[in-house]
C-alpha cells in the first residue's frame, strides 16, 4: 500500500485483506471489485494499477448501505448476490417511464429484467444470454415489465397472462400511441366530466367540508403540537381521535343533507356497489360511458386503463387502509396516518385529471427510448396456450419471425405459492370492463393455500407451463425464473420440465410493498436443457 496526499490507497488484494481484518469476516477480492463496479466506491489508477482509497471503503462499510448489506448477508448467507439489490436506484426510476402506468402488486423492478437482458457481463453474470433482435418469452407477463424492458434494449418478447386485466395493462404499456389523439380525447372527457359534476353540487359540497375540517384540524389537532403529545404520551390518541371524530360529525351530516349528497349506493352486492360512494360511482360510469364512444382502439385502451388506476385510487376506504381494504368508509374519520379528521372522497376528477397528466407524460418519455422491435402480450393459460398460432392472429409479420429464428429463451417471475390473488386485486376493473375472471386457472392463487396439495398443484403448474412453452424455444435455450422458492420447489420442477438448474443468482429484495421489512430475498434460477 501507499500513501498520496496523506490518503491511504489499497490495490484490490490489500483491500481485501484489511477489510477481511476490519470486518472481522471474509471479503474475497470479487466483493471489493463489485463495490467499484456498481459506484460504492471509487476506482484509482488504470486497469493494470486499480487502487482504492481505504477512507472510502470505511465510509462505505460504515453507511446504511453497508451495514445492511452486512447484516443480511449474515442472516441470508455469503451468497447473497447484493450486486442484484439495485439499491443504488430512486423509486423514481424503479418505477420509470411506462412502469408506472398502473398499479399491480407482485412485480419486480426493471433493473433486474435488465441485467439479465442486455449484454453486459460481470463478476456474477460471466456471458450475455440475450442479444439485439433475439426473442424472449415471458409466460408469466403481469404488468408486462419484461416486454418493456425488451422494447428498450432492442429485443422482440412474447408475453402470455392467465389474466386478461394484465395483458390489458402489458399491452398498453407497449402500444405506440398517436399522443395528440390521446390528449384530445383527455381534455374531451375531462370536459364533460368537469360539467357533470357541476350539475350534481359535489363542487360546492367538498368546498365546504374542507373548509369546515381545515378550521377543526387546525383548532384541534396543531401541526406539529399534536403529534409531539401523542408521542410524549400527553395524550391518548385512540380516546381523542374518536372523541374529535364524533364531534365533527354532525357538522359533516348537516352539510351532507344541505346539499343532498347521497352516499351509500343502493347495492353493496358486488366490488363497485360496495367500495365506492355513490356520486363516485355514477362518475365512473359517465367517463366509462365516454370512453366506449372514442374510435380509435389504441386510444381506448390506454384511456380504459386511466380510468382503472383512478378508480383504483378512489376506494370508500380510509388512507390507513389503501393497501389492504378493511371495511368501506362513507363519512369522515379520525386518520391516525395524517394525524387529523379525514374524509372519503366524493368525486374521481382530482385523480383523472392527475393520472390523464401522468400517463401521457410517461408514454411520451418511452417513446423516446423504445425501439423499432415487436412485443405482444397473449391473453390465455400458458400451460395450453400455442403460441404461434394466438400470434398469427395478433400480429402475422410477427409470428413469421418467429418461426424464422425461434424464440431465444425465458424472463419470466412465476407467482408464489398461496400469496396473492391476482385476479381480485383489479376486481373493480373486471367488474366495469366486462373481462371473464379465471381466478380458477392461476398457478399458486392465494385461496389455494400453502399446503402439501397446494404446492403439489403449483409444482405440476409450472411444470406444465415450461413443458408447453420449450417446444417454442430455440434449442440452446436459456431460462430465468424469478422466485422466492422457500419450500424448495424448483429442483423439481426442471426435473419435470427436462431440464437442469446451472446457476442460481440469490438477491437481497429491499424495496417491499409488506410492512415486514426484514431481511429477504428471492432466487433467480438459471435453466437449460438437460444434456
Amino acid at each position: 500500500m501507499k500513501e498520496i496526499d496523506m490518503e491511504i490507497f489499497f490495490s484490490i488484494k490489500e483491500a481485501s485483506e484489511w477489510a477481511t481484518e476490519y470486518l472481522g469476516k471474509t471479503v474475497t477480492t470479487s466483493n471489493i471489485s463489485y463495490l467499484i463496479q456498481y459506484g460504492r466506491i471509487r476506482k484509482f489508477g488504470n486497469n493494470g494499477t486499480i487502487q482504492v482509497s481505504k477512507q472510502e471503503l470505511i465510509e462505505y462499510y460504515k453507511s446504511y448501505s453497508g451495514k445492511r448489506e452486512i447484516s443480511w448477508k449474515n442472516q441470508l448467507g455469503e451468497d447473497l448476490n447484493w450486486a442484484l439489490s439495485f439499491e443504488q436506484y430512486k423509486e423514481a426510476e424503479t418505477t420509470k417511464h411506462v412502469h408506472r402506468l398502473h398499479p399491480y402488486k407482485g412485480k419486480f423492478i426493471p433493473q433486474l429484467a435488465e441485467y439479465f437482458l442486455d449484454g453486459h457481463t460481470d463478476n456474477f453474470k460471466k456471458e450475455s444470454y440475450f442479444a439485439k433482435g433475439d426473442i424472449v418469452l415471458d409466460p408469466f407477463s403481469g404488468s408486462g415489465t419484461t416486454l418493456v424492458q425488451a422494447c428498450e434494449l432492442g429485443i422482440h418478447a412474447i408475453g402470455i397472462d392467465v389474466s386478461a386485466f394484465n395483458a390489458l395493462i402489458g399491452n398498453c404499456k407497449i402500444i405506440k400511441y398517436k399522443l395528440p389523439d390521446v390528449q384530445i380525447e383527455i381534455n374531451r372527457i375531462t370536459g364533460l366530466l368537469t360539467q357533470f359534476i357541476s350539475d350534481s353540487h359535489i363542487i360546492e359540497f367538498e368546498d365546504s367540508l374542507l373548509k369546515s375540517l381545515c378550521e377543526f384540524n387546525n383548532k384541534y389537532f396543531p401541526v406539529p403540537e399534536y403529534k409531539y403529545k401523542v408521542r410524549r404520551g400527553e395524550i391518548d390518541e385512540n380516546s381523542y381521535g374518536d372523541e374529535k371524530e364524533k364531534e365533527f360529525l354532525p357538522t359533516f351530516n348537516s352539510l351532507v343533507k344541505e346539499y343532498h349528497i347521497e352516499l351509500k349506493q343502493d347495492t353493496s352486492d358486488n366490488f363497485l356497489g360496495k367500495w365506492y360512494l355513490h356520486h363516485i360511482r355514477n362518475e365512473i360510469q359517465f367517463v366509462f360511458d365516454e370512453i366506449k364512444k372514442i374510435k380509435n382502439p389504441d386510444t381506448k385502451k390506454i384511456m380504459a386503463v386511466i380510468l382503472s388506476r383512478t378508480i383504483r385510487s378512489c376506494r370508500a376506504t380510509t388512507h390507513a387502509d389503501l393497501a389492504t381494504l378493511k371495511e368501506p368508509i362513507s363519512t369522515i374519520y379520525y386518520c391516525a396516518k395524517h394525524g387529523k379528521i379525514c374524509k372519503p372522497l366524493f368525486s374521481i376528477l382530482k385523480w383523472w385529471k392527475t393520472y390523464s397528466k401522468d400517463t401521457v407524460q410517461r408514454l411520451a418519455r418511452f417513446n423516446k427510448l423504445r425501439t423499432d422491435t415487436f412485443q405482444v402480450c397473449l391473453s390465455g393459460d400458458s400451460r395450453t396456450t400455442d403460441i404461434m398460432s394466438e400470434l398469427e392472429k395478433k400480429n402475422p409479420v410477427f409470428a413469421g419471425l418467429v418461426t424464422k429464428q425461434k424464440i431465444r429463451g425465458i424472463f419470466s417471475s412465476p407467482p408464489y405459492v398461496g400469496l396473492i390473488n391476482y385476479h381480485e386485486q383489479h376486481a373493480y376493473a373486471y367488474e366495469l370492463f366486462g373481462f371473464e375472471r379465471k381466478d380458477d386457472s392461476e398457478i399458486g392463487s392465494l385461496y389455494k393455500g400453502q399446503g402439501r396439495e397446494a404446492k403439489e398443484s403449483y409444482i405440476q403448474g409450472i411444470s406444465d407451463v415450461l413443458n408447453n412453452c420449450k417446444k417454442f424455444l430455440a434449442e440452446d435455450y436459456d431460462i430465468f425464473l424469478v422466485a422466492n422458492d422457500k419450500y424448495n420447489m424448483y429442483p423439481a420442477i426442471a426435473e419435470n420440465a427436462g431440464m437442469q438448474i446451472v446457476n442460481q443468482y440469490k438477491r437481497p429484495v429491499l424495496n417491499r410493498t409488506e410492512k415486514d421489512k426484514g431481511a429477504y430475498s428471492e432466487i433467480i434460477f438459471h435453466l437449460k436443457k438437460c444434456e
